[in-house]
């Protein structure tokens, strides 16, 4: 038996995503990783998956919501208890929040490798576990190309840069990777 929504229900989530987006968009405070992000990277993995879009994609959108939620929790323990503890943070979290998931969104796939041997040499590979680890990097390294686009905007930046930015990426490279698999 299929689990799917029934209408009604998926008008209720979309309302609450919808209606938090916007109460949290007249927040003072918002940085690259804040809750908002979170809660975009989420809602854009359901509604890739909702839309049809490639398992791969959905695991490039998991990888970068893990990574946000790993970089959120870090950011909130204040005392540092043990060197490299906000690494660990981020990496625990990350891994806490992707590999569970990934049963649901695994794509297996070939990979060749022509200079192996006479003939060349298939692996099977999990495009999805690579996705989603794309995905991650792609969050982690979001703010220092905000911090870039600041610089040669000569300290200016744009309203919801950091969330613009790492949205963006996510777009571009989902969009990328649906269109190649």
């Amino acid at each position: 038996m299929e689990n799917r929504f029934i209408p009604s229900q998926t008008k209720k989530i979309s309302l609450f995503f919808f209606g938090f987006l916007f109460v949290l968009s007249f927040s003072e405070f918002v940085s690259a990783h804040c809750p908002l992000c979170t809660i975009g990277a989420g809602a854009a993995a359901y509604g890739a998956v909702s839309l049809g879009f490639s398992k791969v994609v959905v695991a490039l959108l998991i990888g970068g919501f893990a990574m946000s939620m790993g970089l959120w929790f870090a950011r909130i323990i204040k005392k540092k208890y043990f060197k490299f503890q906000d690494a660990l943070v981020i990496i625990l979290v990350f891994l806490l929040t992707f590999i569970p998931l990934l049963p649901i969104f695994t794509a297996i796939g070939p990979l060749y490798l022509p200079f192996i041997g006479d003939y060349g040499r298939t692996f099977a590979v999990n495009y999805s576990l690579g996705s989603g680890f794309f995905g991650g990097l792609l969050v982690f390294l979001s703010p220092t190309l905000s911090k870039k686009i600041t610089s040669m905007r000569k300290g200016k930046k744009i309203s919801f840069q950091g969330s613009i930015v790492t949205v963006s990426l996510l777009i571009i490279f989902g969009g990328i990777i649906q269109l190649i698999v």
